[in-house]
């Protein structure tokens, strides 16, 4: 079946058998970070986000991506500009062997798109589907909480790119 869809960014066009896993699909593309732990659901290393959405992509066929919008933890952002979930993280020592980071961070993100101020328990309950052996994650969710108080702090861009105070006023 021929798919279409965009992922962290660049349009994808290819072929796919109809039972192929998403998780499959997206690693074999050079989405490395998209990492498969248990192939069940459970361990959330393989997370994405879809339009959006947190998803476990051991869960997916790659057919469901189909016109949809796929961002990896890579998307959010890289080495030389790496979005404030990823500098947090470093920052507070919320990676240990790294396993579970990628996974962690879509977590978080997707967190932050729909609460911009979470409690630590809201922290908690957004990343309880991801699994860390390192960390006993009181960092992660520093990391986190550490990460909505820097994108709290930073100036709105209006439509047209023009930075904002949190007012709206230019």
């Amino acid at each position: 079946m021929r798919l279409s869809f965009t992922l962290n960014g660049q349009a994808v066009r290819l072929d796919a058998a109809p039972d192929q896993r998403a998780v499959d699909l997206l690693r074999g593309l050079g989405a490395l970070d998209v990492k498969e732990g248990c192939g069940t659901g459970e361990c959330g290393a393989c997370s994405v986000l879809v339009d959006g959405a947190h998803k476990l992509s051991c869960l997916m066929l790659a057919a469901q991506l189909e016109g949809r919008e796929v961002l990896t933890a890579s998307g959010l952002g890289g080495e030389a500009d790496p979005h404030p979930i990823q500098r947090a993280f470093a920052e507070h020592g919320a990676v240990q062997c790294g396993y579970c980071t990628a996974g962690m961070t879509i977590a978080a993100a997707a967190l932050l798109a729909q609460n911009p101020d979470p409690t630590r328990l809201e922290a908690r309950r957004a990343i309880s589907g991801n699994l860390c052996r390192c960390t006993g994650y009181v960092k992660i969710v520093d990391a986190v909480r550490a990460a909505a108080r820097e994108m709290a702090d930073a100036p709105d861009q209006g439509p047209d790119g023009e930075t904002t105070d949190r007012e709206g006023a230019a």
